[in-house]
């Protein structure tokens, strides 16, 4: 069992950073893929982006250049580090764990957030114009 709290989410304006973390506990391992999904009200989910336990990237199409994700393995926490936030980035973003190899964006976007083996209770990152 793996428990994964979120936090750093609030309201910025449109063009400001925030930074996401989110720290796993119980049964983890590096080896894990952690990441991020995102849900506006009204809307469906979306994948945001993810990283293995060797650094290796994905990264959806609408906040590439914008996001960076990263680990801290001794911690077992990921980040989501986001710039240039837009209204549009509006949402709960909830943590993920998914074990096994690593997978690309499109992957991840088909499975969903309920088809990772973890996530979160998500946290609300309100971004206005």
């Amino acid at each position: 069992q793996v428990q994964l709290v979120e936090s750093g989410g609030g309201t910025v304006q449109a063009g400001g950073s925030l930074r996401l973390s989110c720290a796993a506990s119980g049964r983890t391992a590096s080896s894990y893929n952690m990441g991020w999904f995102r849900q506006a009200p009204g809307k469906e989910g979306e994948f945001v982006a993810a990283i293995s336990g060797g650094g290796y990237t994905a990264v959806a199409d609408s906040v590439k250049g914008r996001f960076t994700i990263s680990r801290d393995n001794a911690k077992n926490t990921v980040y989501l580090q986001m710039n240039s936030l837009k209204p549009e980035d509006t949402a709960v973003y909830y943590c993920i764990v998914k074990n096994g190899g690593w997978y690309g964006s499109t992957w991840y976007q088909d499975q969903g957030r309920y088809g990772m083996d973890y996530w979160g209770k998500g946290t609300l990152v309100t971004v206005s114009s």
